[in-house]
């Protein structure tokens, strides 16, 4: 593993949801101050609320690379193209180690629209959630 996924694992370990442990953990790097990074984040956990959509894990990934490579020139096409190209292999190179972007394929919920509240993290749910492997692999990801 990597700084990152090992810091990842560790956020998420201590109740930040699977966006916020993925982007909080990049940072320093990133020129955001910790907590800032928890608040940009802190929307995207669950699929994004809990809605169970894109995983939270990817979200932070995609967040990571926008801090890092995204574009601030709204008509600089070329750079789009290039930036959505990078995003998009990301979200392949997660799809392709895990099976799904989508957080309830991951968690093999039927659900769309989950409840709002979060489960509380004892040890049955880690056992039964994959979220924590999923946020080092996001962060493994990115270093590579």
């Amino acid at each position: 593993m990597s700084e990152h996924s090992d810091r990842a694992k560790e956020l998420f370990k201590k109740g930040y949801n699977c966006s916020q442990a993925v982007f909080a953990a990049y940072a320093d790097e990133m020129g955001v101050d910790f907590e800032t990074a928890l608040k940009i984040a802190s929307s995207f956990g669950g699929g994004m609320g809990r809605l169970r959509e894109v995983c939270g894990a990817v979200s932070g990934m995609f967040m990571v690379a926008g801090m890092k490579y995204g574009g601030t020139d709204p008509t600089d096409q070329g750079a789009k193209a290039e930036h959505y190209k990078l995003i998009q292999a990301l979200a392949k190179r997660f799809e392709k180690e895990n099976g799904s972007i989508i957080c309830r394929e991951l968690l093999g919920l039927a659900v769309k629209n989950d409840d709002p509240q979060p489960e509380v993290r004892t040890e049955k749910y880690y056992k039964k959630r994959p979220c924590m492997e999923l946020v080092e692999r996001a962060a493994k990801i990115l270093d590579e």
